[in-house]
């Protein structure tokens, strides 16, 4: 069986991730890699993406030059959370007639905030006969695609609550800083009102299960607040002192017939005093799954985005979401 050819788009620490994982797999060959930072061009990808050896393929600015010369069958797209940032990348690739995993949250499910936009990305897909997916552990698996799984043992669902705690202390540096750690609160609720602070994705996992549910909401609606800080806090990458910023507390809630009936809660901190991940489904039977230790989160991304591949080659052309494919599991 031939190999699966891949172009890397996108060489930060999401597409590295994505990288190490896909030079394991047997089935997929990489082919090349894209990066507008000049630190990067030029370099092998294997190199940059912290392999114990090179891949021999040099990372380039031109992306359509790139895929022009590689003729690749998929593209993992991993450069922005932004849909409208994403979109002349996404657009190139399509044009380009080469089928899309990317990492960006706003297109997990972009049909709440962006439906035109949406029907464009659909449209473009299918004239050029391929298929676009975003995915990623959060939005992609843990808060919709894993709750609207769990449903199918379920005679009646009322209401989804999916909770995802992280110690972020562990995490890389642009994570923590991410998250605010070490903002004081003024400078924690400047970011938040500049759109710099929050976790990307939360309404589009809402809008996902509803939607897999048939439900129609009324509303989804998100608040944003500080963790503070108790006690001093270190890390590799930064100091937290009592009574600044530790981390962000994220709740996003879909409003349907005057009642809360989901609710995403994300909490990620440098001094969270344990990870974890659960789902809680008020039904028929009532149900609680928990992941004791939480999901690392880089890992599980990387994964899916991978696993996710066949999944999309057999799928129709167009723009699907996660919930529209048969459940992606680990092949090989």
């Amino acid at each position: 069986m031939a190999k699966v050819k891949a172009v890397q788009y996108g060489c930060g620490p999401i597409g590295c991730g994505v990288t190490r994982y896909a030079a394991q797999k047997a089935d997929i060959e990489i082919v090349g890699a894209i990066d507008v930072a000049q630190e990067l061009v030029g370099r092998d990808l294997g190199e940059v993406a912290g392999l114990d050896r090179k891949l021999g393929v040099t990372i380039s600015a031109e992306a359509e030059a790139v895929l022009a010369q590689t003729r690749p069958d998929i593209v993992f797209l991993t450069t922005a959370s932004a849909l409208k940032a994403t979109r002349p990348q996404l657009e190139t690739c399509l044009k380009a007639g080469i089928n899309v995993v990317s990492t960006c949250e706003e297109l997990a499910y972009p049909y709440w905030r962006e439906p035109e936009l949406a029907a464009e990305i659909g449209a473009l897909a299918k004239r050029s006969q391929v298929t676009v997916l975003a995915t990623g552990v959060n939005p992609g698996f843990l808060m919709d695609t894993w709750p609207l799984f769990m449903t199918g043992v379920c005679q009646e669902v009322k209401k989804i609550r999916a909770v995802r705690i992280q110690n972020a202390s562990s995490r890389r540096g642009p994570f923590q800083k991410k998250i605010g750690a070490g903002c004081t609160l003024a400078e924690f609720q400047e970011r938040v009102a500049a759109g710099t602070l929050r976790h990307v994705g939360l309404a589009e996992s809402i809008a996902m299960i509803a939607a897999g549910l048939g439900w129609r909401l009324d509303d989804i609606t998100e608040t944003i607040e500080p963790v503070v800080a108790k006690a001093p806090v270190k890390t590799d990458f930064v100091t937290v002192s009592p009574g600044q910023a530790s981390g962000v507390k994220q709740i996003a809630r879909g409003l349907m017939g005057g009642e809360e009936v989901i609710t995403l809660e994300f909490v990620a901190s440098v001094d969270a005093p344990q990870s974890y991940d659960a789902v809680y489904i008020s039904g028929r039977p009532d149900l609680e799954v928990v992941i004791q230790g939480g999901t690392h989160g880089d890992v599980a991304t990387a994964a899916v985005v991978v696993n996710a591949v066949p999944r999309v080659l057999a799928a129709p052309p167009g723009l699907v979401t996660m919930k529209d494919l048969p459940i992606v599991i680990a092949q090989g």
